[in-house]
């Protein structure tokens, strides 16, 4: 039998905090906030050594690499496994296309009653791991049940992005948000939908100054979109939803179309009027520039992420 190939990508361990540092002592509660952040940093490297030591016992090979040190397409494997949050299973989406699927594991969950017990003192929320199928109770059970083909992967919608007709080369797994660089100016873009293969067929034009505009996929609704009052999308859908955040005094005829639904059959085009912009692709994981006159085409055409979701996270 051939060995299955897993590429093992791990959160780094000096994302939360260096202990080095003095600016806690400043904290009227420095020490417990400290104290915090070093548990959370122990439990992370706990998990990643527990998911190790499984992976030591399976008929697999496999390779453990930081995410901040992936900088290549994923290739030749069958499987990827984050250990860390969504934000790691996110920078790994960058790398990855439909062919390979991809588990989450959510190395520092939070803990309920950890978050009340310090409620008047910090804010003592862990990891949300949305994403993520396993944690350290469970990681065995579910890479068994994948390695003996008892679950399958699910497939998530990306957002597909077009500069001036150029396609950028990573796909949106979350959101988008396209803003000039500075978050107190104005942003002045305009935009419409069109119905692929009928460029003639489109909505009316939509011209918005406010602070930018948000798109996002179903994944990606419970996020930052459903914070700024957006809707929780079934995570399987195919639509894309937008917003126009804090819109300058619309027009009457245009309110409706200050937040909406990207069909899968329909691409937005916008037109950026301001002299400077940027594209964030999934919150800070990947910009791009943009500047007055340049059209960016968005759609949900992208190849789909497969990826193996938690029981009871499908609706």
């Amino acid at each position: 039998m051939i060995k299955k190939r897993l590429l093992l990508l791990l959160k780094p361990l000096d994302v939360l905090v260096t202990p080095q540092s003095n600016s806690f002592s400043r904290l009227p509660n420095g020490k417990q906030v400290l104290h915090h952040l070093e548990n959370r940093i122990q439990v992370h490297k706990d998990a990643i050594n527990f998911c190790q030591d499984v992976l030591k016992r399976k008929s697999v090979d496999w390779e453990p690499l930081f995410r901040d040190t992936l900088s290549q397409r994923v290739r030749n494997v069958d499987l990827v496994v984050t250990v860390g949050g969504d934000g790691t299973l996110l920078q790994a989406s960058h790398f990855m296309d439909d062919s390979t699927p991809i588990l989450g594991v959510n190395s520092d969950p939070t803990q309920v009653e950890e978050v009340e017990e310090f409620s008047n003192d910090f804010d003592a929320t862990r990891s949300t791991g949305y994403l993520c199928a396993a944690t350290v109770n469970n990681f065995e059970q579910v890479l068994d049940e994948i390695f003996e083909d008892r679950v399958s992967p699910d497939p998530v919608s990306r957002i597909s992005i077009c500069i001036n007709a150029r396609k950028l080369p990573c796909y949106a797994l979350n959101d988008l948000l396209i803003a000039h660089p500075c978050p107190a100016a104005v942003s002045r873009f305009s935009f419409r939908l069109r119905k692929d293969g009928h460029p003639q067929s489109h909505t009316c034009l939509v011209n918005c100054r406010c602070s930018g505009l948000r798109v996002c996929t179903a994944a990606g609704s419970t996020a930052a979109m459903l914070s700024a009052g957006g809707f929780s999308m079934p995570i399987l859908s195919r639509d894309l939803q937008y917003m126009v955040r804090e819109p300058i005094s619309p027009v009457a005829s245009g309110l409706n179309l200050m937040r909406g639904f990207v069909e899968s059959h329909l691409t937005m085009d916008i037109t950026w009027s301001s002299k400077d912009g940027v594209l964030y692709v999934d919150g800070s994981h990947f910009t791009y520039p943009i500047q007055q006159g340049d059209v960016i085409e968005i759609s949900s055409k992208a190849p789909v992420l497969k990826i193996y979701l938690r029981q009871g996270s499908i609706c």
